[in-house]
């Protein structure tokens, strides 16, 4: 249970898939200008990065590897992220037509999302369990949407001050994605101690 929990915190602060290993900054910088756009694309992503590690796992570990199609590993699991996504935008579009509104493009987008195929990858590479690949994923995509929220709060912040015009728009927003990818580098320092 304390491996667990190590895994989950590790993945969600330490190894931050967006401000630490880079995945996934299409919908960081796209979808993070309001919390609530922000808060939906997250957990559209959270969800999907879960479920396409489960997928993906048994897609590996029960078909692919046993028959010796590893060759065909990145297909496999590209078409089963794009079911995944399109799930969700159907369930998404039926239940909470606003957000589907609001996220428009950007979820049909998280099919691209290399941080979803990236996780689902890693844990092939890894060859870890199950349930560890399914926690590194649901770890992932907290750490996912810790990254947009505070992001998207920030960006909210800066919308309202005053900013130099030359700095304004997409200018302040890598320069602060950058600020907040060197304070989770801190964390990352940390595990080297």
């Amino acid at each position: 249970m304390n491996e667990w929990l190590m895994v989950l915190l590790g993945t969600a602060l330490v190894n931050n898939v967006v401000l630490v290993k880079f995945l996934g900054l299409c919908p960081f910088m796209g979808v993070s200008r309001k919390i609530d756009s922000a808060l939906g694309m997250s957990l559209a992503t959270t969800f999907v990065l879960v479920l396409t590690s489960a997928l993906t796992w048994v897609l590996e570990h029960e078909l692919l590897a046993p028959l010796g199609l590893g060759y065909l590993r990145i297909l496999g699991f590209i078409l089963v992220i794009a079911a995944t996504v399109q799930f969700v935008e159907l369930v998404m579009k039926k239940n909470t037509p606003e957000l589907h509104q609001v996220l428009g493009l950007y979820l049909p987008l998280i099919t691209t999302n290399c941080a979803v195929l990236g996780i689902a990858l890693l844990n092939a590479q890894e060859g870890a369990g199950f349930v560890p690949s399914v926690l590194y994923a649901f770890g992932s995509g907290v750490g996912f949407t810790i990254a947009l929220i505070l992001f998207a709060g920030l960006r909210e912040r800066l919308a309202l001050a005053r900013v130099p015009a030359a700095f304004s728009g997409a200018p302040i927003g890598f320069i602060t994605a950058g600020l907040l990818a060197l304070a989770f580098m801190g964390f990352a320092g940390l595990t080297n101690h």
